[in-house]
């Protein structure tokens, strides 16, 4: 067996482990079941790469997110490691071959959903396969109470009767002590080596803000911190709107959604990476398996939907280990609107068979049928055809794919159809006076047979590369030919693919599944309560709440964060004289709150907490332009 280290700096170029990682790799290796519970960029799956690496044999990774699976194994594979990962959209043929690879071909890691595991075919190869090592990773999926909750993954302990000798690690970032419990019971583990790293991050100062101008403060923070920088937004309309008001700011800023292309995705990531833009402004589609050491500052401009998700975004700040800023800014309206779009979209049981059975006609689908059928999904086009509430059904979705009903795939996709109408003596005639478009119809030509016969869906990216041209081109190349009548020309834009995983059976199908979904909209008000709890106390320190929500206690306050520093500030000046201050100035007419920081010699916190006074008591109000004004002008 090949000692840890050394597969450590082989493979990773790194000479010493970080905290607690050789101790959870030696459990492993030792065949202990172990449970590793480390916080966002804490290094998790060097614990179970490295023991993996070191025995013989191949180990099987369970792992909810598609993203993250292409991510390792593309990292394994870049370092000379064999690795294949089972995602959506792969035929049975191809399934086939690949678990063959696994059995016969010298493979070290497999990576499937807990979805996968319900195929006999994918059971029947595990049983033939030499596993050294059952992985399940985001293990607090598991857990009917963990954020994220996915029934499939109860599926897992299939893996512990194919392989009963072999050992399991569990790992995850977020996880409270019920979850935690919930965990070792559901994967079977008995005495197992339980491995919890403290969530304190001592150099991140956790900040909430209470800010009538967001982007006011957004800009300030921004050019007072000017490192690398991330802001998670709700939507994508957000993500673009406030990059353009940043860049007119000259704060250097690109955006992320999973509503762009691959391209794009991956030109903006590189700009931010690369340091040429300071600041990503991002949905929460971004973060997986992103490496960015040097991030300075995490601005949620919006409330999360639940400590879970906020700690593991705000702990993507700080992980070169120096002062780094995790910021909430937050007004009046918040609240109302945190509860309004996750509370009051949550799906009941009876619209969940509704849109599955709207989904089925939608596709075609008969009663019986479906079965790891894929298709492109226009989202927007559904709701419109079926007059759909989008953050609902888009809510109901999100629970047929997490109860695995079906498999709901995230990404921007263009469909394209083409079929030619004329002859193929008319085409080369064509192509004679056309020379440019040449090379495109040809190759279109001979990828698809069929082509003049009926309309033929096209792999646009497969024809751009063998043509040597961009996506771009491709297009306007097939634009001119559909205006010239040489061809007819179909292009769909989908924002997602669907895999039916069930057969449909209507409203048995959701039967199935009732009671989860019912415990999942308790859940998720229970994640929205203790949101609002967090960003509204600010009498106890903000690091001692997060780290009590995840259960660790006798915790010091950490010094640095909101509630820390106000407390400290010295000395207090008299609300009386801030009041005089406020009232003075708006007795020569209306001011912005950003007009009153910069006119009086008080801090904002005072500024804004006397002007919340003010408001309460009537002596000021607010203008349709979210100015201040005295109330008798």
């Amino acid at each position: 067996m090949k000692h840890p280290i050394n597969i450590l700096e082989r493979y990773w170029k790194f000479t010493a482990f970080r905290p607690l990682q050789e101790d959870i790799i030696n459990a492993v290796i030792a065949n202990e079941d172990t449970f590793a519970l480390l916080p966002t960029g804490g290094g998790k799956s060097v614990c179970f790469q490295v023991p993996a690496l070191a025995k013989e044999g191949i180990c099987i990774v369970i792992s909810p997110l598609v993203a993250l699976m292409k991510d390792q194994v593309k990292a394994l594979q870049k370092k000379g490691v064999k690795a294949i990962a089972l995602t959506s959209g792969i035929s049975s043929k191809d399934i086939d071959t690949l678990l063959d690879n696994c059995i016969y071909g010298n493979y070290k890691f497999l990576y499937l959903s807990p979805e996968r595991l319900q195929q006999e075919l994918v059971q029947d190869r595990i049983r033939q396969m030499n596993v050294n090592l059952i992985a399940v990773d985001e293990a607090h999926c598991i857990s009917q109470w963990g954020n994220d909750f996915r029934p499939a993954y109860k599926n897992i302990t299939i893996l512990r009767q194919l392989h009963p000798t072999v050992n399991v690690i569990a790992l995850t970032a977020s996880a409270t002590p019920e979850v935690i419990e919930d965990i070792k019971t559901e994967l079977d583990f008995i005495s197992p080596k339980v491995f919890k790293q403290s969530f304190y991050r001592p150099n991140i100062a956790y900040m909430v803000f209470e800010e009538e101008d967001k982007y006011f403060r957004l800009e300030a923070i921004l050019n007072k911190n000017k490192q690398p920088s991330i802001i998670y937004v709700r939507n994508r309309r957000l993500s673009l709107e406030i990059t353009q008001y940043l860049e007119q700011k000259n704060i250097t800023s690109t955006y992320y959604h999973g509503g762009l292309n691959n391209t794009l995705k991956d030109q903006h990531l590189n700009d931010w990476l690369l340091g040429k833009k300071q600041v990503m402004v991002a949905t929460n589609a971004f973060g997986m398996g992103i490496d960015k050491s040097d991030v300075k500052t995490v601005i949620h401009i919006n409330l999360p939907d639940s400590i879970e998700s906020y700690f593991q975004e705000a702990g993507r700040a700080g992980r070169d280990e120096t002062k780094a800023y995790a910021v909430i800014l937050k007004n009046k309206n918040d609240d109302n609107a945190l509860n309004k779009q996750f509370l009051n979209v949550l799906p009941t049981v009876d619209f969940t068979k509704l849109v599955y059975r709207k989904l089925c006609s939608y596709f075609q689908i008969s009663y019986g049928e479906g079965t790891y059928q894929t298709f492109d999904f226009n989202f927007n086009d559904f709701c419109k055809t079926y007059k759909f509430n989008t953050v609902t059904t888009y809510n109901t979705l999100n629970i047929l794919n997490n109860t695995s009903i079906i498999t709901l795939s995230k990404q921007f996709n263009k469909r394209i159809e083409v079929q030619f109408t004329v002859s193929s003596n008319t085409l080369f005639r064509y192509l004679e006076t056309h020379k440019s478009f040449e090379i495109i119809t040809k190759s279109i030509l001979r990828t698809y047979g069929g082509i003049f016969e009926h309309s033929t869906k096209i792999n646009s990216s497969l024809i751009a590369e063998k043509a040597n041209v961009q996506e771009q081109k491709l297009i306007s190349v097939l634009t001119q030919l559909e205006k010239d009548q040489i061809i007819t020309l179909n292009i769909n834009k989908t924002d997602a693919q669907i895999t039916f995983i069930e057969p449909r059976e209507d409203e048995k199908t959701i039967n199935r599944v009732a009671t989860i979904i019912k415990q999942q909209n308790l859940l998720k008000q229970k994640q929205v309560k203790a949101v609002l709890d967090y960003v509204n106390n600010d009498q106890i320190c903000k690091s001692i709440q997060l780290l009590t929500y995840f259960g660790e206690k006798d915790v010091d306050k950490c010094g640095i964060c909101s509630v820390c520093i106000s407390a400290k500030a010295k000395p207090k000046t008299n609300i009386k004289t801030v009041k005089h201050g406020i009232i003075t100035n708006l007795e020569f007419g209306a001011k912005t709150s950003k007009a009153l920081f910069t006119a009086l010699p008080f801090t904002e916190a005072q500024i804004n907490a006397t002007i919340k006074i003010l408001l309460e008591d009537n002596t000021i109000e607010i203008t349709k332009t979210n100015s201040y004004k005295l109330k008798h002008l």
